[in-house]
């Protein structure tokens, strides 16, 4: 399937000489907009001698005149669940679709709107990929490097965010011995991804066996990116569309004795109850980012003590690029559950250390990406007049059949519903805009990801 996949995608791509590509964007890939939590770590990383290439800050950020093109794939989003569906190969199409957009050189592109002519705006090829989503990373690293390969790119390097932070996370576990905790999308836990490679590289290293615990963050990276089927600002009651936990949720059910633990927040409409005439919650749908942090990070702890773990959780891997968004939230509701007492004591002190690193992949794979253009010699030695491109994709609303919910996004159905190897193009790339990027997503990009920010603003 994926010989075909290759073969199927390499038609129509355009070629650069070896002069030009130096001058080229670096291209940033994930399934939404938590990448750019990688970018930004990218745009701000000084970690070595600009003029040496050494480690050591010189004071000026390492990837200094070097320009990008950041894409997010919103519609196929979130990239966790194709698992599940049994849906991997589609998966891998989706990415392989967004490696040809970013490897090809346009002549134009298309506004958001499908029904407006062309824009005049150019859209060069990239000189290097970026893998910032971890589940495509897991899934699909080696067939993007053999996409890259047999489409006659193969100097493009291409870097994933696995390997970095597993690699971050073992340099803490030599300094302090605990269970390294993997929490990332459905998808990415499923793989077996960061467990392979953790001990593949701790082996290497001459350390002992690990003890890892994972849990898939099911709805969370759903939820900050606004996706419908997990979170509806504007709802009042129980939704049809919901798909994330609840009481009667199959597979991550809400254990209503844990009620007290998990301390979901209710301000607003922040949790959605049904309750009975004696005020009892018969039902209850998560409609916060922080309540499936609590819904998982209890849920976490459950697993180490019922299994049990002899070693307490002192390292969690933050492994999907939307969650160091909620960095000091999950921070907080560790520290809170650590703290937490019931009738019988402190309810997680065996299995929780009372610190736990948090670990962000970004900047190590930010590192990873700087020694892979030196090596190549594709660093920008010039300024160059290059602006950034930051793009989005959407559905192709002209294609038959397409299914669409309240907010013009595919349905749960349709996206997960859908094949590999039809041929269709199921989704359109666009520029950023205001219609499918949120204000409140914006904002959000302000307050945490200022260099990224600033260059989004510079272009929009």
């Amino acid at each position: 399937m994926v010989k075909k996949l290759l073969l199927f995608i390499a038609v129509g791509l355009s070629f650069v000489t070896a002069a030009q590509r130096t001058s080229l964007p670096i291209g940033v890939f994930d399934s939404g907009t938590g990448g750019l939590t990688v970018l930004e770590a990218i745009l701000t990383l000084d970690a070595f001698n600009n003029r040496t290439g050494q480690p050591g800050a010189d004071g000026i950020p390492d990837f200094k005149g070097e320009h990008f093109q950041y894409l997010a794939d919103q519609a196929n989003m979130p990239y966790g669940n194709y698992a599940a569906a049994s849906k991997t190969d589609l998966l891998k199409e989706h990415v392989l679709k967004s490696m040809r957009f970013l490897l090809e050189k346009q002549a134009t592109m298309r506004s958001a709107d499908l029904s407006s002519p062309f824009t005049t705006s150019p859209k060069d090829p990239v000189k290097m990929l970026v893998i910032a989503c971890n589940t495509a990373t897991a899934y699909a690293l080696d067939d993007i490097k053999k996409y890259v390969s047999v489409s006659g790119w193969g100097s493009v390097p291409v870097v994933g965010v696995i390997n970095a932070g597993s690699l971050a996370a073992l340099r803490h576990q030599q300094k302090n011995k605990g269970t390294i905790g993997v929490f990332a999308t459905a998808g990415t836990v499923a793989s077996n991804g960061y467990p392979r490679s953790l001990q593949q590289m701790a082996n290497s290293m001459g350390m002992e066996k690990l003890s890892i615990v994972s849990q898939g963050g099911f709805g969370l990276a759903e939820s900050i990116d606004r996706d419908w089927s997990f979170f509806a600002p504007d709802a009042k009651s129980l939704r049809q569309e919901y798909k994330g936990p609840s009481f009667t949720h199959a597979t991550y059910p809400v254990d209503s004795t844990l009620l007290p633990v998990y301390g979901f927040v209710k301000t607003g409409n922040s949790l959605l109850c049904e309750f009975d005439d004696r005020g009892r919650c018969l039902e209850l749908q998560l409609n916060d980012p922080v309540n499936y942090v609590r819904y998982h990070l209890v849920s976490l702890l459950e697993k180490m003590r019922q299994q049990p773990y002899a070693l307490p959780l002192n390292t969690l891997i933050l492994g999907c690029t939307h969650y160091p968004y909620l960095r000091d939230t999950i921070s907080a509701v560790l520290t809170e559950l650590y703290h937490y007492r019931d009738k019988d004591g402190y309810r997680y002190q065996r299995v929780l250390a009372e610190h736990v690193a948090l670990i962000d992949p970004a900047v190590e794979t930010a590192k990873e990406a700087y020694l892979a253009l030196r090596a190549q010699q594709l660093m920008v030695t010039e300024e160059t007049r290059s602006s950034d491109a930051f793009y989005i994709s959407i559905p192709n609303t002209t294609l038959k059949g397409v299914q669409l919910q309240q907010d013009g996004w595919f349905t749960n159905e349709y996206k997960y519903g859908r094949s590999a190897g039809t041929g269709e193009e199921f989704v359109k790339f666009v520029p950023f805009d205001s219609q499918n990027i949120a204000k409140a997503t914006y904002e959000r990009f302000q307050l945490l990801l200022p260099a990224c920010y600033e260059r989004i603003r510079r272009v929009r």
